[in-house]
């Protein structure tokens, strides 16, 4: 169970060995106490204005449950994490030398093909009950199979060689997949393009808020198959850039992407969920309350198919974060 904590003044600590969560909605009202076992707890994640324990925070490692701070957009700004690596240190040497070889061309190859060919998939989807736009959803997916035909016929031995091209049609991809989502929407929430800090509409602000969730719960699945989240192949490595989480992301985007379009079309979004400020759009508290916990029951609860078998999402990424660090040592 992950635990969202995005209410001011919320009061993390330990009592009898349990967490205990005090929370008051109202200054009025007393504190409503929560507590809970470790052992059902897999993160915490916690916006800012709450407070904790150091007695909570060293439970939390005792049982191996990583702490995620994050910012009001729901971007990560750092976590709680046992020092001990919990893997062998060959994965992390072995992931360097495939960041600058072919071994990570191959996956950067592998990981945006399945971006785009979830993004034409979810244009295929939208065509089935919107005949009027059957043309232009077709023109749109055909588009972004045809960017993706083109890195996967790329060969390079060094991703510097061949991340420049990948970007640009990557991001073409992006516009096309993008605009065919805008049509789609109720007119009171069309927007135009990706916008990301600050957010210029609605849809893009929830959808960052939900990346920001889904960037958690992939450094987390990352490190626990004993990669470093800041060894990545194709993203920058700019200072303290997690680009590992960039990369490999990628072909879970379209989780969030359905996720919120649905809220957007199923008519469940509620404009009071938002705040305007000069220049951006921001999701707002009352917002988040409606958001979270569906979309945390989305991600961890609900079962998709995955080789085979039923998984819920975040544990299929689990799975392919340790397929992909078990290739780098299995030569």
């Amino acid at each position: 169970m992950q635990i969202f904590i995005n209410t001011y003044g919320t009061y993390l600590h330990v009592k009898d060995d349990m967490f205990e969560i005090k929370v008051r909605e109202d200054k009025k009202q007393p504190f409503k106490v929560n507590h809970i076992a470790a052992h059902k707890v897999t993160s915490f994640i916690v916006s800012k204005g709450a407070a904790l324990t150091s007695d909570a925070i060293a439970l939390a490692l005792k049982h191996n449950i990583d702490i995620v701070i994050v910012e009001n957009n729901g971007h990560p700004m750092g976590r709680f994490w046992h020092s001990k690596l919990g893997s062998t240190t060959k994965i992390r040497k072995e992931q360097l030398k495939a960041s600058l070889n072919e071994v990570g061309v191959k996956w950067i190859k592998e990981w945006l093909s399945v971006k785009l060919e979830n993004q034409a998939d979810f244009l295929q989807d939208l065509k089935k009950h919107r005949k009027n736009l059957h043309t232009t959803l077709e023109e749109k997916s055909e588009a972004i199979l045809n960017f993706r035909e083109k890195i996967m016929q790329s060969s390079a031995t060094d991703i510097k060689e061949v991340d420049e091209s990948f970007r640009g049609w990557e991001g073409s991809s992006g516009r096309q997949y993008f605009d065919a989502l805008s049509l789609c929407m109720p007119k009171d929430f069309n927007f135009n393009g990706r916008s990301f800090r600050p957010a210029k509409d609605e849809f893009n602000a929830m959808l960052n808020y939900a990346y920001g969730i889904l960037y958690s719960r992939i450094e987390r699945a990352l490190m626990l198959a004993g990669l470093d989240p800041f060894v990545g192949f194709m993203h920058r490595d700019d200072y303290n850039s997690k680009s590992l989480v960039y990369d490999f992301i990628e072909p879970y985007r379209s989780y969030a992407d359905r996720f919120v379009f649905r809220l957007f079309t199923g008519k469940k979004i509620n404009k009071n969920y938002f705040t305007e400020f000069t220049g951006g759009v921001s999701l707002n508290e009352e917002g988040k309350a409606f958001f979270v916990a569906p979309y945390l029951e989305y991600l961890d609860s609900e079962k998709i198919r995955y080789k085979g078998k039923l998984q819920t999402r975040l544990n299929a990424v689990q799975l392919e974060a340790h397929r992909f660090a078990n290739s780098l040592i299995s030569k």
